[in-house]
């Protein structure tokens, strides 16, 4: 069963095509993750599906659902964790978990059991009663997710679920992710420009860059679609470096970015020798070779030409630690 269509969606702002005709569809109980960086429209994307912006055209529908003709039903069904902090801190645990099941209606009793079930989902039983102030942000995040699963959600949102965390506490959330998918075969959709992420949690993955889906598939099809091994050489001509690359034979794909060469070839252990002759023949200046297996990243290099760039994760980064101040402030 298809828990989403979507098809040909778009959102543009004022002229910007935030979101450029987009097309997919995700199974019920699926981990599926939207994967670019920062302005790729995924956060458009998401809010559309969850009907807090309306879509420019195009269709799309939740749990079988028309996002644009019954908005209401379509909130019913579905959880989402905001990507910008939306707890209260001056409120206990406890309390911002009953504060949202009132806003959706739930009697107390049930109330009171969700709230004893989701707590113990995201380990913070022993925790509930402390105000949210005194919560790490690991602890805010699983408290956020504790709060998208209040309403028995058949669709579960996930806007940059680990943003602005320390890699620690992102495996320790993606744990709960896959825990809790596991346990209430719920529908998870996530966003991340985190490459690791999205190979550890989803089953398939959409790159998405400039409101466009480039390439959907499992993370391991996707890798597999690169046709081999990948060499990355860091030079000071990439342009040069990159019409050596061309001229070798069993090449699927060359790729300059960020001063850098990335080379798809078969057997690329044993061609390395051949590459730095022609590139010295060629003049080109090879400052350090890495081959490696490809990852989502030599992926979205392919489809888009370039990297998401550390800058791009670390002014994601700052926002999030912004955004966090001001809620403290307010």
């Amino acid at each position: 069963m298809k828990t989403i269509k979507v098809a040909n969606l778009k959102k543009h702002f004022n002229g910007i095509k935030a979101v450029d005709g987009i097309d997919l569809e995700v199974n019920e109980g699926e981990i599926f993750g939207l994967l670019g960086p920062n302005g790729a429209g995924k956060t458009t994307t998401i809010k559309m599906l969850a009907t807090m912006t309306r879509p420019t055209s195009g269709s799309a529908a939740v749990c079988g659902i028309d996002v644009t003709k019954d908005p209401d039903a379509v909130r019913r069904c579905i959880g989402i964790v905001f990507q910008d902090p939306a707890l209260d801190d001056q409120l206990t645990g406890r309390e911002n978990l009953d504060f949202h099941a009132r806003m959706y209606g739930m009697p107390r009793k049930d109330r009171e059991d969700k709230i004893k079930e989701v707590l113990g989902v995201v380990e913070l039983s022993d925790r509930a009663n402390d105000l949210v102030e005194k919560y790490s942000g690991g602890m805010k995040r699983r408290l956020e997710i504790a709060r998208g699963l209040m309403h028995r959600p058949k669709v579960l949102f996930l806007d940059e679920p680990t943003l602005g965390l320390d890699a620690q506490t992102r495996r320790v959330i993606w744990d709960h992710i896959m825990k809790l998918n596991k346990a209430y075969k719920i529908t998870i959709i996530l966003t991340t420009h985190y490459m690791e992420e999205a190979d550890m949690l989803c089953g398939r993955v959409a790159i998405v860059d400039h409101g466009k889906v480039l390439a959907l598939d499992t993370p391991g099809n996707l890798k597999n679609s690169m046709g081999g091994d990948v060499l990355t050489l860091k030079v000071a001509d990439s342009h040069k470096m990159a019409a050596v690359a061309a001229r070798m034979k069993s090449v699927s794909s060359v790729k300059q970015h960020d001063g850098s060469v990335s080379i798809t070839l078969k057997d690329a252990s044993s061609r390395i020798p051949e590459l730095l002759r022609m590139a010295e023949k060629a003049g080109v200046s090879v400052a350090s070779v890495d081959l490696h297996k490809p990852t989502l990243e030599d992926v979205f290099i392919h489809f888009t030409g370039r990297a998401i760039r550390e800058q791009d994760v670390s002014a994601a980064d700052s926002h999030m630690a912004r955004m966090r101040a001001m809620h403290r402030r307010g």
